[in-house]
């Protein structure tokens, strides 16, 4: 197939697009490379590699990259709500916009595969999972953007949107600032952490396993209409996170803040058995997934490996 993957230089798409290219595909992407990286450098050589410097917000740019492509994916986004807050104009121009405009560009024809967001959710806490009939209910700008898009896609067929748990996980454009990813760092780093409501719950996913899930729904027979999937594997709380690492760090120390509260109030836990049930199983435990982190870490000196 030939896959136009936007914004494919960056966090999972710099992990997407070689695992699509291995499987035979004819990847392009498009990427703005505001974050100065060379994370594709490697597939250059490769006759099924193309790249082009484009803003994802410029949909007259966009557009001619359209001609031809199977399938679509647009990851190009302000992703998690600090930066949203920061850059509330560029948000919805990205997170909103610029998916309103490709939807409208594409033919019925093109499959759209839309990343989204278990932020969507809210805060649910209880012990019955989410499943993608539950009530949206988002509490911070991204999460109310990455709703928008997706109801840009009702009605739609050939289209997909992936609600994904928070990832973790090394890449070749790394983040820090994403929970596991995090809280890791500051083992490793600070041997100390201080917990703000720790025992609200988070679904986490590896970034290898959510490339991984796009590779898969590629071989899913194409729906009439807008399919939602929820995505995770990794069901925590952060004070369970945080017991998780001490596991392999020992002498990190962390404590629950008692009178302060964490501006991402999110609180919820969610079922992917939809997903599962064409197939698709997750590699990565949370255990696996911090001796990742540890070993990447060693590589890493400095936290300029993030979005805020």
């Amino acid at each position: 197939m030939k896959i136009l993957v936007i914004g494919g230089a960056g966090y999972l798409g710099s992990v997407m697009t070689p695992l699509l290219i291995s499987a035979g595909h004819q990847v392009t992407v498009l990427d703005n490379m505001q974050y100065g990286e060379n994370s594709l450098a490697l597939w250059c050589a490769h006759e099924n590699f193309d790249f082009h410097r484009v803003d994802a917000r410029d949909i007259n740019a966009v557009k001619p990259h359209l001609a031809g492509a199977d399938v679509v994916i647009p990851l190009a986004g302000l992703v998690g709500a600090p930066l949203c807050n920061m850059n509330p104009v560029d948000a919805q121009l990205l997170n909103v916009q610029a998916h309103v405009d490709l939807f409208e560009a594409l033919s019925d024809e093109q499959l759209v595969i839309n990343p989204s967001t278990e932020s969507v959710y809210g805060r649910q806490p209880g012990s019955v999972p989410l499943t993608e009939e539950s009530p949206a209910a988002p509490l911070v700008s991204y999460g109310v953007q990455k709703l928008e898009a997706e109801r840009a896609l009702e009605g739609r067929p050939n289209s997909i949107s992936f609600r994904m748990a928070t990832l973790f996980g090394m890449s070749p454009r790394m983040r820090l600032d994403l929970l596991i990813n995090d809280f890791t760092w500051r083992a490793l780093k600070d041997r100390m952490n201080v917990v703000f409501e720790g025992k609200a719950m988070r679904t986490c996913l590896h970034v290898h396993d959510a490339a991984n899930a796009f590779l898969h729904v590629l071989s899913l027979p194409r729906s009439s209409k807008h399919e939602i999937y929820n995505l995770g594997s990794v069901t925590t709380s952060k004070l369970g996170l945080c017991e998780a690492i001490k596991k392999q760090v020992p002498n990190f120390y962390y404590v629950e803040a008692q009178y302060a509260t964490d501006p991402d109030a999110r609180d919820y836990v969610v079922s992917d058995d939809k997903l599962r049930a064409t197939g698709f199983e997750t590699t990565m435990t949370l255990d696996k997934g911090i001796t990742e982190l540890l070993k990447g870490y060693k590589m890493l000196d400095n936290s300029r490996y993030s979005n805020v």
